[in-house]
Parts: structure tokens; sequence; C-alpha cells
């Protein structure tokens, strides 16, 4: 597993490129022993997730974004069902409300931040911030920026800045005890049509169908170069990104539990130990109750 998650891991992103990433690898492994894998690897997170919890010094915030129909939803699912969901949220962020508006593009994000002990998921994320708004620059026009009255005013200067507001915003978070996992779900363009056209022809999908994709599919290769220039501007090794092949849903989600454990065990998580004045009272406590 150390193989797959050194192979998409992303600490440097100066000479980052999203064309030389694969999207349909599957190494070694078959899609028959996924269930097993998985299994395997969701017991053990489950467990360590027992242990975040009662350790209370950390909280894991995992980040997914893709293009549409790439699987963020089914590896949310898959990867994560064995987990606790009391200690576990998950958030999807969709176009920003007007309150949300009223605010610095990070409030909304910072607002659904996991605590410590806790496992926080963001379905979409701040990114959306240099990726949809990099292709449709005149969304920021809503932002009520000052400076920015058209698109025009839009200008490198103003992305540098933005990316920098990002990799600031995940250093605070990471020297404050919260780990950030970033995975991008790298699907080819051919099999988003696929997954598309399985939408459209099977019934019981097509409320996954959205006109919305097919307009925003034509902007495939700006988003691509949004995608690269973001994983370029804020892969660091305290919070890197984990570009995954996502042709094969079932390669993906091992490859995403993977990571998240490794990610679990790094952590040296502890169950706390009693004070001696506090295990007195724990054996006193038990002396009444076998008294009874």
């Amino acid at each position: 597993m150390k193989s797959i998650i050194n192979k998409f891991k992303v600490i440097d992103g100066k000479n980052f490129s999203l064309e030389e990433m694969p999207t349909d690898f599957s190494g070694d492994y078959k899609k028959e022993d996924t269930e097993i894998f998985l299994a395997k690897m969701i017991k053990e997170t489950a467990a360590m997730q027992d242990a975040l919890y009662a350790d209370n010094r950390f909280a894991l915030l995992i980040i997914f974004q893709a293009m549409d129909a790439a699987g963020k939803d089914g590896a949310i699912s898959h990867t994560l069902s064995g987990l606790n969901p009391e200690g576990c949220e998950v958030f999807s962020f969709k176009q920003p409300s007007a309150e949300e508006l009223d605010h610095d593009f990070l409030w909304r994000h910072y607002k659904a931040l996991p605590e410590f002990g806790r496992i926080g998921v963001h379905n979409r994320s701040h990114y959306e911030n240099v990726l949809i708004t990099k292709v449709h620059p005149e969304l920021l026009l809503q932002e009520k920026l000052p400076g920015i009255k058209d698109v025009k005013d839009v200008d490198k200067k103003f992305w540098k800045h933005r990316y920098e507001s990002i990799r600031a915003f995940e250093e605070h978070l990471t020297e404050n005890g919260t780990v950030i996992i970033k995975f991008f779900l790298n699907v080819s363009k051919e099999e988003q049509k696929q997954r598309f056209l399985q939408r459209i022809e099977d019934p019981e999908k097509n409320w996954k169908f959205s006109v919305a994709d097919i307009y925003e599919r034509e902007f495939w290769d700006d988003y691509m170069k949004a995608y690269e220039k973001a994983i370029q501007e804020t892969s660091t090794e305290s919070c890197p990104w984990y570009v995954l092949p996502a042709d094969k849903k079932w390669f993906t989600r091992i490859a995403i539990s993977a990571i998240i454990l490794d990610s679990l065990k790094g952590l040296k998580l502890k169950y706390p130990v009693l004070p001696k004045v506090e295990k007195t009272k724990l054996e006193e406590a038990k002396k009444l109750l076998m008294g009874e």
C-alpha cells in the first residue's frame, strides 16, 4: 500500500503535470479482491477513529475534488462506511448562498471544519474558488471584491493572492492539529462520457444527471488547466495532494482507504492514561458496585 500512496502523492507541485498522471491504473490489484481489502481497512480505520476521538488532539479533514461523475459520492460512502457517524460529518459545497457571499471565500469552509477527535469530509471545497471561478471568472463578480468590478480586473496577481490565501489557511490548520488529506479523483474524459450515458439510459440513475453537466464538459480542457495549476500551487510536504486514477472506481476506493488509514496511523494516537488519583476513584467505584 505504501507504493500506492507514494505513487500518487504530490508534495511539491513545481514540476507537476496532470497529463502524466494515469486515470486507469490498478497495479497488481484485482476487482474481485476489492471487498476483502476494503473490509479489512475499514475495520482498522474504525478502530483508529475511536483512538482519534479518545486522544482528542487532532482533527482529520478529508477533501474530495473531481470532475462530474468521477465517483466522489460513491467513494465517500464506501470508504467511510464503517465509521461511527457520531464522529464523522460530510459537507457538500454547492453554489454559495447570499449569506456566504457576504463573507470572504474561506468563511463557509472554516465554519465546517471538524473538531478535535472528529473526521470531516468536504465534498468539493475551498478549491472551487480557484477552479470553477478560474473557468468562469464572471462568478467572482458576486463576491463583492475590492477592485474587481469587471472580469478584466481579474489578473495573475489576483490568482497569486488567492493561492497564497489557501496555502496560509491550510498551513494554519495543520499547525494547529488538523490533518488535511486532499484527493483529486482523476477521471478521463471518455470515462466521464460513458458514466453520463449510463445515467441517461438507466431510469434509476436519471436523477443523477443534469444538462448543466454537459455544459461544463465543454470546458474540460480549461478545468484540467485549473486543476493542474491548483495542485502545482498548493502541494506541500505538510498538506499534499493525492491525484488518484478514477476510471476504475473499485481501485480508487482501495487507494482512498489506504491513504486515510496510513494518515491516521501516522498520528501515533494514544488512549488517555488516567492520573493515579482518578484510578483510585475507579477502584472505589468498583468496590461500591461489587458491594451492591
